[in-house]
């Protein structure tokens, strides 16, 4: 994209190609965070995923600070050049990690097999992989947070105001951007420095119930009253991004840390991306019903009379899932490994 491609098949296959590395790429990293983390507590556990998602939220900073500008003075395939070389620069870290290399055996996987024994090893991946997932110790977290992301959102209908109605322009949205990376960053350094050991049940309904209070702010900007009380519209979306932004992370890493526990050995890679491949589902399914409830509330891009509506109801439904808090993990995996040791 930054050479030779200059039609919109070729940049869509590009994409794609690009998004599929990232993808492989990724499930390699937390594949690797997950065999660091098992065994160890939770705090333990959240402190590397704090780490890893960390470090994510800081280039997010970076590059919301410096790609419009970026953009702005060297052109677009400047900035596809730099983000082709990046990567690369990741792939010269990787020879510096240490592992250990498995023994060929029945359970690894030749590069040179027939295509009947590559099906059979899939077959058994995929029975392990089952075996793993329909356990009730996974099943049932897994279940909890599929429903937990699966509530209905308001997003879309909110983009269209911003934009539509209060008349945001694309600076202004790169600056709530960059305001939304930071804040992402004070979420993960919020969870790692108090919640990291306080017991998933906990975290979830505190952050729960929070997170619901603080949506319904957006019904003074969607009615207007944020400006009766003297603060505009810009800086009103600003701060509101900001404060729901830092507790949406806060609340999403314990998540990741479940989801890392849950992984039993063998197949965590390949598990922990179906758990992530969920809890997505879950938001997807989430957007949908969102979507749904804004065509019958009659809210479009140019009509937002029920938008306030739409924004309570998602706000009060995101309640829901709160009662299934008994499917979760009983206490914290700190208490679970002291009481482990004592015994």
């Amino acid at each position: 994209m930054a050479t030779i491609v200059d039609d919109k098949n070729s940049a869509a296959l590009s994409i794609i190609l690009g998004s599929l590395a990232v993808a492989v790429s990724d499930v390699v990293v937390d594949s690797m965070v997950v065999e660091r983390a098992r065994g160890e507590s939770q705090s333990i556990s959240g402190s590397l995923q704090s780490l890893c998602w960390g470090s994510s939220a800081f280039g997010g900073v970076v590059s919301a600070y410096f790609s419009g500008s970026l953009v702005d003075t060297y052109g677009v395939r400047f900035v596809f050049g730099v983000t082709a070389f990046l990567p690369l620069m990741t792939s010269a870290v990787a020879v510096l990690v240490n592992e250990e290399r498995l023994p060929l055996g029945e359970s690894s996987i030749s590069l040179l097999v027939s295509g009947s024994e590559l099906i059979e090893s899939s077959r058994q991946r995929i029975m392990q992989l089952w075996n793993s997932v329909k356990e009730p110790s996974i099943f049932l977290p897994t279940l909890f947070i599929f429903l937990w992301q699966a509530t209905p959102q308001s997003d879309s209908a909110m983009f269209f105001f911003i934009t539509n109605k209060l008349g945001f322009t694309p600076e202004f949205l790169g600056r709530v951007t960059l305001v939304t990376s930071i804040a992402s960053l004070l979420g993960i350094g919020l969870y790692n420095s108090f919640l990291k050991a306080v017991p998933l049940r906990k975290i979830f309904l505190v952050t729960t119930i929070l997170g619901s209070a603080l949506g319904m702010t957006q019904v003074l900007l969607a009615t207007g009253l944020n400006r009766k009380f003297g603060i505009s519209d810009e800086w009103f979306s600003i701060g509101d991004s900001l404060i729901i932004t830092v507790l949406g992370q806060a609340s999403f890493m314990p998540v990741l840390v479940l989801a890392a526990k849950l992984c039993p050995p063998g197949v965590e890679a390949t598990l922990f991306a179906t758990l992530m491949s969920i809890s997505n589902a879950g938001g997807v399914a989430g957007g949908l019903v969102g979507a749904g409830l804004t065509q019958l509330l009659g809210v479009t891009k140019d009509n937002f009379g029920n938008l306030a509506l739409l924004i309570v109801v998602c706000n009060l439904s995101s309640l829901l899932p709160l009662p299934l808090l008994s499917l979760l993990p009983d206490e914290s995996p700190d208490a679970e490994n002291a009481q482990t040791k004592i015994d």
